[in-house]
């Protein structure tokens, strides 16, 4: 998930480097959403590795 976060990032500077905005703002919209996306699930399993270790 990550990874396609990074993609679309990538896309979207060369996007907006060219002069593309409707792709570039739609490629880092998607970008922000993946990695909202990868940090919550994150989170969630370093809590519960953490909750699980101290049983």
């Amino acid at each position: 998930m990550l990874y396609w976060a990074f993609v679309f990032f990538i896309i979207s500077i060369i996007s907006g480097t060219l002069g593309f905005s409707g792709v570039a703002a739609a490629s880092s919209a998607v970008a922000q959403v993946c990695f909202v996306f990868f940090l919550f699930i994150f989170l969630v399993l370093l809590l519960a590795t953490v909750l699980d270790r101290k049983k």
